[in-house]
């Protein structure tokens, strides 16, 4: 099974371009493992306890829960159009997550691995996260940029310092743990510093998971995001069948600022408790609008329903897949997003749709034969590119979303040329290159039947609707790709033109 994670969010905060970003990385290669014949589960989903959610409740005169349960919406609706096809969202104030919480802790503490002590040190609420004086810059939290509060109490304690020595066992013996390079150096590096243990509970919160031998005291809200995964598994299941099938997760998709959190505490706890760990933790870089991270204080956060109602959600989808490295930073602007659009999106394909469709509309009456000859050397080069895009496409299962666009681009910029090489309005002049005119028809077709099937993780609603013109049965997305996205020859049927699938958008 393929289980494929985002982090979970906070909903306190809208979803922004950064968040949004994670989420559809996740989602086109969850679509292209379903697209192979994989069986796949993707989590996505809410953290909702901890001392930024009572505070913010606290102001808006509500409890805890009710502020969540009326702000999560906002992640439901942001998903719904960005078409996210997740298949599972978990509440960390669902019962199945509590649950699994306690029975996690509770096998940490008896494998001798948690003692209670004092804990006084600077705390960023935005983080939820203490940090040592070391970290901070001029006494401010180094992601968020305000200043830390000064919190002090008696706390139960996580042994980490105890397993240094095994996560850099296990960092070295799994190269693809720790994605990508500078990410593993930076978490091997910071292993190698000494750990320290971690306080897991907070005894002036009431707002949480409580402690299973200590109900006096919460999880801390980072302790208890993490098992959020286990928990969709269904960990805290009576038979341990699902989890057994589920778990270990295929990947945590996380970002550059939590990664000391999923590579280091998580793994830490999962040793503690004899579960095995996740096969990966790939993680990626910011996301700037002109070289600086969003945020609120710099009023440069952008939504993306702002976007959607510019570009759609394929061609918000598509920007982000195509423009954005998985790794580094990666920087937006909005002239950027229109020429990617236009130059892509709107001519190379949309262009190249109108133009086929419209062919054999006018020259067939919308009707295409089928051909008998799959491997005409004529059309060899169509055949090269879909076979490139096909290979190209496997870039999804190492997060590399440009390069498996790149590769379906290619086979678009063959067909263009394939169009002007042939010329078929020339040739449906010549009654005697009928045939010859059936061929160019039905491959260019075929180049587009095979396009649509390549992009559907990425531009699911675009690749349906071409799918529909084509006069084609089922989705482009039901595989198995190894047979759908294949070069062969177009069936026998009836397509259909329409209104260009991506309007010109003038700057």
């Amino acid at each position: 099974m393929i289980y494929l994670t985002t982090p979970i969010y906070y909903p306190n905060d809208r979803p922004h371009l950064g968040t949004a970003y994670t989420t559809v990385v996740a989602d086109a290669v969850a679509r292209y493992w379903r697209l192979k014949g994989e069986e796949v589960f993707f989590l996505t989903g809410t953290d909702e306890h901890g001392l930024k959610i009572a505070r913010a409740a606290e102001e808006n005169g509500m409890t805890p829960q009710e502020w969540v349960d009326r702000i999560v919406h906002r992640f439901y609706e942001a998903w719904e159009l960005l078409d996210i096809a997740n298949d599972d969202f978990i509440r960390t104030t669902e019962e199945r997550h509590r649950a699994s919480v306690q029975r996690l802790l509770q096998a940490i503490r008896d494998a001798g691995d948690v003692y209670e002590s004092r804990y006084e040190g600077p705390y960023c609420v935005g983080c939820e996260a203490y940090y040592t004086e070391d970290e901070l810059i001029d006494g401010r939290c180094p992601i968020h940029e305000r200043p830390a509060e000064i919190h002090s109490e008696d706390n139960y304690f996580f042994r980490l310092s105890a397993y240094g020595d095994r996560l850099l066992q296990h960092i070295e013996a799994n190269p693809h743990f720790v994605t990508p390079e500078t990410r593993r150096n930076e978490v091997v590096s910071f292993i190698r510093q000494g750990l320290d243990d971690i306080s897991i509970s907070r005894a002036q919160l009431t707002w949480g998971v409580p402690i299973p031998w200590d109900p006096s005291h919460v999880t801390y809200v980072w302790v208890d995001a993490l098992i959020n995964y286990i928990s969709a598994a269904g960990y805290a299941e009576e038979t341990s069948e699902r989890f057994d099938n589920q778990w270990p997760v295929w990947a945590h998709l996380v970002g550059k600022d939590i990664i000391r959190f999923h590579a280091i505490i998580w793994p830490a706890m999962l040793m503690s408790a004899g579960i095995p760990l996740p096969r990966q933790i790939a993680s990626h870089g910011f996301l700037l609008v002109g070289g600086e991270k969003m945020s609120k204080s710099r009023a440069n956060q952008i939504l993306p329903e702002e976007l959607i109602e510019t570009f759609g959600s394929d061609g918000y989808r598509y920007h982000f897949l195509r423009d954005v490295s998985f790794g580094p930073d990666g920087n937006f602007s909005w002239e950027g997003m229109v020429a990617r659009y236009n130059a892509d999106l709107a001519n190379d394909l949309g262009n190249l749709a109108n133009r086929v469709l419209n062919l054999a509309e006018r020259f067939r009456g919308g009707t295409v034969p089928a051909v008998s000859d799959p491997d005409a050397p004529e059309e060899a080069a169509l055949r090269e590119a879909a076979a490139g895009a096909l290979a190209d496409l496997a870039g999804f299962e190492e997060f590399r979303t440009k390069q498996a666009l790149d590769g379906v681009w290619r086979l678009f910029g063959a067909a263009n040329a394939f169009v002007e090489a042939t010329e078929p309005w020339h040739l449906a002049k010549d009654p005697e290159a009928a045939g010859r005119l059936d061929a160019v028809l039905n491959a260019l077709l075929e180049a587009l039947r095979v396009g649509a099937v390549l992009i559907s993780p990425v531009m699911p609603k675009a690749a349906a609707e071409l799918w529909r013109r084509l006069g084609l049965p089922g989705d482009p997305g039901d595989g198995p790709l190894d047979e759908t996205g294949r070069f062969g020859t177009f069936p026998a049927t009836t397509v259909e033109k329409g209104e260009p699938l991506f309007p010109r958008i003038e700057a």
